[in-house]
């Protein structure tokens, strides 16, 4: 878990060609359904401007340019964005580390990060910062790995976490030792409620959240205050 965050961009650079392919498989093809349900609560309107921090290769921004917003995909992995530009060349991808975001004061409408906030080195500097770059009255849609809300199945999820994640990996990914670091960051990650009173401590208001798949994901959303 002790990793720089140059580690961790270096990690994902690895990752970045089979990125989104192993996570369908380690997902069992939940991602789409996440995927649907962020776009969902973020509810991009035509003309607004979107940020989707973490995007990785773009497969999350596309449906926000569907729904006629214009998205800006932020990532901190260089490979990623490469990935990314050559499978969407019309994407504005941008490079951007999470704590010191490249935007001015207020200029999206709202924010998204799915799956990436673990990732920021310090998730309250990260959290800070999108409060930053969201307009008062815009809003913050975080979709991140949690805690299943079932205690039985919550034993079954960590062990796969642990043995099942990596093992998989191991036949779909090239490198899969990221997969290992990815299982613990998981693991280790606070559950809804304690992320909730994060988002407050950042400067969020209204925050909400939403279980998917049983707990295994949570959806949070909050707003900057008009």
């Amino acid at each position: 878990m002790d990793k720089t965050p140059g580690d961790v961009a270096a990690m994902f650079d690895d990752v970045a060609e089979r990125y989104d392919i192993t996570n369908d498989v380690l997902s069992v093809g939940q991602t789409r359904r996440w995927r649907s349900a962020v776009l969902e609560a973020v509810d991009p309107q035509p003309g607004e401007r979107v940020l989707d921090l973490a995007a990785g290769t773009g497969t999350s921004s596309v449906p926000f340019a569907q729904a006629g917003a214009t998205v800006v995909p932020v990532d901190f992995s260089l490979g990623m964005l490469e990935v990314g530009k050559r499978r969407h060349p019309w994407l504005p991808f941008v490079a951007g580390d999470g704590m010191r975001l490249p935007f001015a004061d207020g200029v999206f409408d709202a924010a998204t990060i799915s799956f990436g906030l673990r990732n920021i080195h310090d998730r309250m500097a990260g959290l800070s910062e999108l409060l930053r770059v969201v307009r008062p009255g815009g809003r913050l849609v975080v979709c991140e790995f949690s805690h299943p809300t079932w205690a039985p199945f919550r034993t079954v999820y960590t062990e796969y976490l642990m043995k099942a994640l990596p093992a998989i990996a191991e036949r779909t990914s090239s490198n899969p030792e990221a997969y290992v670091y990815l299982a613990e960051s998981i693991r280790a990650w606070p559950d809804q409620r304690a992320l909730a009173r994060d988002l407050e401590s950042a400067g969020w208001t209204k925050v909400q959240w939403r279980n998917l798949s049983g707990g295994i994901v949570a959806l949070h959303r909050g707003w900057r205050e008009g």
